[in-house]
């Protein structure tokens, strides 16, 4: 079947291979398909070699490359953060899909990181910018200085902790500091 510009289709529709056009606002990539990520009317642009659905009802709360998040880091392996996806900045809607991400150690900071316990620890709440969706694997970036922790817990006494400046915060309760990749966005 073929799908031409104003076809209607439905979530999981067929609309190209992935050789033909690339996915654009509506559409993902699934093994080398595009397909159809929202319910809407099919729009080919040929010049750019994209294909879009455009929903009358702004479809789905889904993640683009681009968007800045809130996250919660969940676990620390080697060098990657994983990352609970919670919402995307600016807007007030839920998320269509719950988000597993992860951060690369060279995507924390512009410059070296020893190692990622530097920058995150787990439970931390961050901000940072999406910069590449294959199927459902995310990866994120905090290179920005408005992307990184917003909102750290001490790791003695899981009290609240102030920021210092961009790489390290304060805990008043047990007089500690600790090293973290500061966003200038930081919650006191």
């Amino acid at each position: 079947m073929k799908i031409n510009t104003g076809d209607f289709v439905m979530p999981g529709d067929f609309l190209s291979v992935s050789e033909q056009f690339l996915p654009g606002d509506g559409a993902y990539e699934d093994d080398g398909s595009v397909k159809s990520a929202t319910a809407g009317n099919v729009s080919i642009d040929k010049k750019a070699k994209e294909i879009s659905v455009i929903s009358k009802s702004n479809g789905p709360n889904l993640l683009k490359v681009g968007d800045i998040v809130y996250g919660e880091i969940k676990d620390l392996r080697g060098q990657r953060a994983l990352v609970t996806v919670h919402a995307k900045k600016g807007e007030t809607r839920e998320l269509a899909l719950p988000y597993l991400a992860a951060i690369h150690i060279s995507q924390i900071t512009p410059g070296y990181i020893d190692k990622i316990t530097d920058a995150f620890r787990i439970g931390d709440l961050i901000e940072a910018r999406v910069v590449k969706i294959m199927k459902d694997n995310i990866d994120l970036n905090t290179e920005d200085r408005d992307c990184g922790v917003v909102k750290a817990m001490c790791t003695k006494c899981r009290a609240e902790m102030d920021p210092v400046n961009q790489d390290e915060v304060y805990c008043p309760v047990c007089d500690r500091k600790e090293k973290r990749k500061v966003s200038s966005n930081y919650e006191e």
